[in-house]
């Protein structure tokens, strides 16, 4: 057993409002003990200085899309829907190698940025592959970083769950879009299912998740079966609901109800459940997440990226909604950064009604929440040693804009300039 010890940094307890300063004990990977700066610590224990420090846990990556990393900078100024539609452009013309490069990139820029864990929504096409899944997880693996890998799936494209969309095209652009089509759904499914019978991952710090991306774009036979999935595989399942204006809209004229109604009504809204984005809400949608345990991963920076709107986390918090934060894809936000989100939240205080600690709570222990990685998201004993240690001196400001300091993963220091040399090396 191999002991650290981090003398004198201030601790932050977001509950209570305060960061004392305290010494923190870590054995192997866990937290055990949190006491008085000058406590005892067992013989050879390694001692790390950690005055004027500022320590909170990881931040935690509730919604992103690892496909993204390698689209950034090539779209602005785009709503979601062009987006969508730009997406053949964007990731297309990928290999395996592709894929998992771009996860590394992405879990190298958020450990470097403070982020210990992330849920990962990732795109293969023309159906997921055991091979793709499994890139994807070791890249993470490679990396040191705990993620849960969800394959983005559907059996509709994007030119099909639009009502009218297709015929409204241009008939040379019919026959393009035509060739957009996905496999059918019992073939994505039965992909899923060998994906998942053969996953060889620890899960305590992998694990893998089901991702029906918006629920227009999956049949109800589609969403019954990935429902179905999750429940055999104990998994959760993660869906785009109420993103847009488009979405909402479309939800009410298939169905007759919002999204989030027609999900309660075919039974898969549940503890295991999480709404991507949410903007598009009502009252009564939030209330039903609420009663049924489920959760929203807020994406504020791209819902301003793409104009989608601004959710209403207040009154989310109010029906019990468990609220986390993601950042999305690089590809709508350029950035892998949940800091960066979390101050888009901030900048949006008066209008959605979130205190400090609220934020701070979101991008932390309700995230892992969501991740299903309820040892992640605090700095307490007997929970992992994922931590974040942050220059607090002001008058390092000046050179340290970012004030990250160090990333601890599982109690051990990532190396920060190896990283570095790998992510400039690809």
């Amino acid at each position: 057993m191999a002991y650290t010890i981090l003398r004198g940094g201030r601790v932050l307890d977001i509950a209570a409002g305060t960061a004392e300063p305290a010494d923190i004990l870590i054995e192997d990977d866990t937290i055990r003990e949190i006491g008085p700066p000058g406590c005892a610590a067992p013989e050879g224990a390694r001692e790390i200085p950690a005055e004027r420090r500022l320590i909170h846990p990881g931040l935690i990556n509730a919604h992103t899309h690892s496909h993204g990393n390698l689209a950034k900078g090539m779209g602005d100024r785009w709503t979601l829907e062009l987006l969508l539609t730009a997406a053949p452009w964007l990731g297309g013309n990928r290999g395996r190698d592709d894929m998992q490069l771009s996860a590394q990139l992405g879990a190298v820029e958020m450990m470097l940025k403070g982020c210990t864990a992330c849920y990962d929504l990732f795109f293969e096409w023309p159906v997921p592959s055991r091979e793709g899944l499994g890139l994807v997880a070791e890249a993470y693996r490679q990396v040191g970083m705990r993620a849960v890998v969800a394959a983005m799936v559907a059996d509709r494209s994007f030119y099909e769950a639009i009502p009218g969309l297709a015929e409204a095209l241009p008939a040379e652009l019919q026959a393009r879009v035509a060739g957009l089509r996905l496999a059918p759904g019992e073939t994505t499914l039965a992909a899923l299912r060998g994906s998942l019978d053969d996953w060889s991952f620890d899960r305590e710090r992998l694990r893998p998740a089901l991702a029906p991306t918006i629920p227009h774009h999956c049949s109800d036979a589609f969403i019954l079966g990935c429902a179905n999935l999750a429940r055999d595989f104990g998994l959760g399942l993660h869906s785009h609901v109420a993103e847009s204006k488009v979405q909402a809209v479309t939800g009410i004229k298939l169905y007759g109800k919002t999204q989030t109604a027609h999900l309660d009504a075919l039974g898969v809204l549940g503890p295991n459940f999480t709404v991507a984005h949410g903007v598009w809400l009502d009252e009564d949608d939030m209330a039903r997440l609420g009663d049924r345990g489920a959760s929203v991963a807020h994406n504020p920076g791209s819902n301003m990226r793409l104009g989608s709107g601004l959710a209403d986390t207040r009154a989310m918090l109010e029906r019990h909604v468990n609220l986390g934060v993601g950042t999305d894809g690089g590809g709508q936000t350029g950035d892998q950064f949940v800091g960066w989100t979390m101050h888009a939240e901030l900048e949006n205080l008066v209008a959605a009604g979130m205190t400090p600690a609220q934020v701070i709570q979101s991008a932390t222990r309700n995230s892992a929440e969501i991740l299903g990685l309820s040892d992640l998201g605090t700095v307490a004993a007997g929970r992992s040693a994922d931590f974040v240690v942050l220059d607090a001196n002001p008058l390092d400001d000046i050179t340290n804009t970012r004030r990250i300091a160090k990333v601890y993963l599982r109690g051990h220091e990532i190396d920060r300039a190896k990283l570095r040399a790998d992510w400039a090396a690809h």
